[in-house]
């Protein structure tokens, strides 16, 4: 009954979704599915399987049980599987299901308690440089000691 529910509602997104204002349906690349290559896409992606690659898309969610090993750019992201690699993206949320082994580049972004993260999360506007400058090894101990001095 599930599968049926889930085949009409594509059916019906397709059939309504011809005007220029409607949603799109999604892309979706199944758990058992592994895909060795890049993707580009205009619409949005669904990922739930595995992916070894490059990815560029407006919009892309890593479902639970989704995997991707490379770098990924996208408009918005959501992240509740695993991202090893880098992620640029303007608005990116990541959930306490998650794990970014990486480098994350983004605009805006919202992190749920118990999210995995190994990598440093870079603030930019509007796809610029970043909006503050990342401390160096060298910089941080004399940070920390102009503020021991200070109290």
């Amino acid at each position: 009954m599930k599968k049926f529910k889930k085949m009409m509602y594509l059916k019906l997104a397709r059939a309504f979704g011809r005007s220029n204002n409607s949603r799109q349906v999604p892309t979706i690349i199944g758990e058992t599915t592994k895909v060795c290559g890049d993707i580009n896409s205009n619409g949005i992606l669904h990922v739930d399987g595995y992916i070894e690659g490059d990815i560029c898309c407006e919009e892309l969610v890593i479902g639970v049980k989704g995997n991707i090993l490379g770098t990924v750019k996208a408009q918005s992201m959501f992240l509740y599987g695993t991202l090893q690699g880098k992620a640029v993206a303007d608005s990116l949320f990541i959930a306490k299901t998650a794990k970014l082994i990486g480098d994350a580049t983004h605009n805006t972004i919202a992190i749920e308690p118990g999210a995995y993260i190994d990598g440093h999360c870079i603030r930019v506007h509007n796809g610029n440089a970043p909006a503050t400058p990342a401390l160096t090894t060298v910089q941080a101990p004399q940070i920390v000691a102009k503020i021991k001095a200070v109290k």
